[in-house]
């Protein structure tokens, strides 16, 4: 899913989301950073992977920090607030705004 533009990507910054596939399937996170170029968003928790950080003082120590990695947006679906479940995203034009909809419930997210 290269060369994604904006309006493809039906995700937001702060959408809450649950993993699909992969190790994390089945959790749910926060979207903390949308990179449509490629297609991909970073989720606040899941896909951890650790990171070797150097010292840099003399006398400090190194250290191992997990960090959030970007995964494709086919592998994360929108969680509904209302179903409480993953949900596929559809839209609706409510006066002269479009504004995003659940496609089970029909509630707006």
């Amino acid at each position: 899913m290269a060369n994604m533009t904006k309006e493809q990507i039906k995700f937001k910054k702060g959408d809450e989301v649950i993993m699909i596939c992969g190790r994390d399937r089945g959790k749910k996170g926060r979207i903390l950073k949308v990179i449509a170029k490629n297609g991909r968003v970073v989720v606040e928790g899941l896909n951890l992977v650790k990171k070797h950080r150097r010292p840099k003082k003399q006398g400090e120590k190194g250290e191992m920090i997990l960090l959030p990695r970007a995964v494709d947006v086919s592998n994360v679906a929108l969680r509904c607030s209302r179903c409480d479940r993953p949900v596929k995203i559809g839209f609706r034009l409510a006066g002269d705004k479009k504004i995003r909809v659940c496609r089970k419930c029909q509630e707006p997210i």
